[in-house]
């Protein structure tokens, strides 16, 4: 890109965030067409284009299919040394929360869950994968694998809500320590189409092991989010 085509580029999205900023363009509304943004700011279609992917990129405006560009709402703030789901601190924020069960089936342990739960290689286990929202816009992908022996029969379930109180009222299973692993990523694949979203954007990996009181590992969860849906705060006490 020659360095008058950034510049052209970067104006225009320049322009566009001080309308977010500035709150007159607000969460949830819909952009101008990409047809309005350049005739009014004169410049090619591509270089509109440029300047959304830009935004996007920088999570203040997302893309509906077929639909436009919209300015993207207030991350949900998530503290990994406090133990809740899903459900209850989204709820909590005055936010819409939704699950959607992708798939549920029963899978043969294999060598790495052999080793993060302790188990023999062919045990059984539960594979469950979902789709989570807030309000209305798909945020998360999560992939979620629990011992069977610990919860025979949980598939039968309806899981399109928590996961925890099915497992703490039905089973008797409650989570005593998480550990939280969390990285940048590349949304692509499986878990960009599930999200609706360009594959190649970025995304936050989060895996998480869940311990019963007795140090056994009960559930492993491997979550996609998209960048501008989540805000990682911890409040730490120092001695």
């Amino acid at each position: 890109m020659h360095q008058s085509d950034t510049l052209h580029y970067l104006g225009v999205r320049d322009g566009i965030a001080v309308r977010i900023v500035s709150g007159e363009l607000k969460a949830g509304e819909r952009l101008p067409s990409e047809r309005q943004l350049q005739v009014g700011g004169g410049v090619a279609r591509g270089t509109v284009r440029e300047a959304l992917f830009q935004l996007e990129a920088e999570g203040l405006i997302y893309r509906k299919d077929r639909s436009g560009w919209y300015v993207s709402p207030p991350p949900v703030v998530y503290d990994p040394t406090r133990w809740e789901g899903f459900m209850s601190y989204v709820e909590a924020q005055g936010r819409r929360p939704a699950t959607e069960t992708l798939s549920k089936v029963e899978i043969a342990c294999d060598g790495m869950l052999a080793q993060i739960f302790s188990r023999p290689v062919g045990a059984p286990m539960y594979w469950i994968r979902r789709r989570r929202s807030i309000d209305d816009r798909a945020v998360l992908i999560e992939s979620i694998v629990v011992d069977a022996s610990l919860a025979p029969g949980l598939v039968e379930h309806d899981l399109d809500g928590s996961l925890t109180s099915v497992l703490k009222s039905v089973y008797g299973i409650g989570v005593a320590r998480n550990k939280v692993d969390m990285r940048p990523c590349a949304l692509t694949l499986g878990e960009a189409e599930a999200l609706r979203v360009k594959s190649g954007l970025p995304g936050l990996s989060v895996e998480r092991t869940c311990y019963n009181a007795q140090g056994r590992v009960v559930e492993f969860d491997r979550e996609h989010w998209r960048h501008d849906a989540l805000k990682i705060s911890v409040d730490i006490r120092v001695r």
